[in-house]
């Protein structure tokens, strides 16, 4: 415990629980932040206790509250900054903005990078993130950026399903590359949908790339939405002759919308989500597993804290 006496661990308002969970892994208490909004809205924090000289991992994810959820995460680096913490480490399992990553049709922000330099500004430096959804948003950071993956923890998950004819399935090509990680891990082939989107939130499978008839399909994905691009690989899937039984993988469940709604009327065997997201009683439905980050955040903190390979902790 005496290597741990510089290391401290705060939580925002939108995840307390997971960083409740991380700290109890690494069996250290969880530091005390103060916050509080004044009459007019505006946010306010500040660490109840010293920090001079501490290594600092604060967890704050993006929930529906999104814009909310980042304006207290600049606010609790500044006070810790000026408060002369040693080192910021800002852990983020769910990266809000992350899809505005690129410059798709003319006009349009990279909002990803707007956050990333705002995270920057407020003086991080370090992040730690949770399968964001496109790598190169590492590179929006000026600093190191530490992007875990969840596949390991999926995979030891279906593992023991112990499936005898199986198939990853990615529902775009974009998830081609971490769908075929993960069915490397379950040493099973893969197929691959192509989809168009010919409106925000609005999904249509074109063709299904891969042998699925017969065999149980494990649609993988890096978030659930809305569920319509899911729901739409499911139909697709069903259409294609695969087996009844098909299974559902996503770190971030954001759940928007009408998701809960469309993911109980399609009728997937499971849906196996992480918690980098916080979910309450209105999120629950039948074969809904949720597989927690803490142990994995818990790992990295350790290595990072040590000056370890963040890698060997996975």
């Amino acid at each position: 415990m005496v290597r741990f006496k510089n290391l401290r661990i705060y939580s925002g308002t939108s995840h307390p629980s997971l960083a409740a969970d991380v700290a109890r892994y690494l069996q250290v208490p969880l530091s005390k932040m103060e916050i509080s909004r004044f009459a007019c809205g505006e946010i306010y924090a500040k660490p109840t206790d010293s920090v001079r000289g501490a290594d600092i991992f604060l967890v704050q994810t993006c929930t529906h509250s999104v814009n909310e959820d980042l304006m207290e995460l600049f606010i609790m680096i500044d006070a810790l900054k000026r408060s002369f913490a040693g080192k910021i480490h800002v852990i983020m399992p769910h990266f809000g903005y992350a899809r505005q990553d690129r410059v798709a049709t003319p006009r349009e922000p990279i909002s990803a990078k707007v956050v990333a330099n705002l995270i920057s500004a407020a003086g991080a430096d370090h992040v730690i993130m949770v399968q964001v959804h496109s790598d190169q948003a590492q590179g929006f950071f000026p600093y190191p950026v530490d992007n875990l993956h969840t596949r390991k923890l999926f995979a030891d998950y279906l593992k023991k399903k112990k499936f005898k004819d199986a198939v990853v399935v990615a529902p775009d090509a974009g998830a081609a590359k971490d769908a075929n990680k993960l069915a490397r891990e379950l040493g099973v082939p893969l197929a691959v949908l192509t989809k168009e989107r010919p409106e925000f939130n609005v999904a249509e499978v074109t063709a299904v790339i891969g042998q699925v008839k017969d065999k149980t399909c494990i649609l993988t994905d890096d978030m659930i939405d809305t569920a319509g691009s899911v729901c739409a690989a499911h139909k697709a899937l069903i259409d294609q002759g695969a087996l009844p039984d098909i299974y559902l993988t996503a770190t971030h469940a954001v759940f928007s919308g009408p998701a809960i709604e469309r993911l109980k009327a399609t009728g997937f065997k499971e849906v196996i989500v992480s918690d980098s997201i916080p979910m309450n009683k209105e999120h629950e439905f039948k074969g809904l597993k949720i597989l927690s980050v803490a142990p994995m955040l818990a790992r990295v903190i350790r290595s990072v804290h040590d000056n370890k390979s963040v890698t060997e902790a996975l």
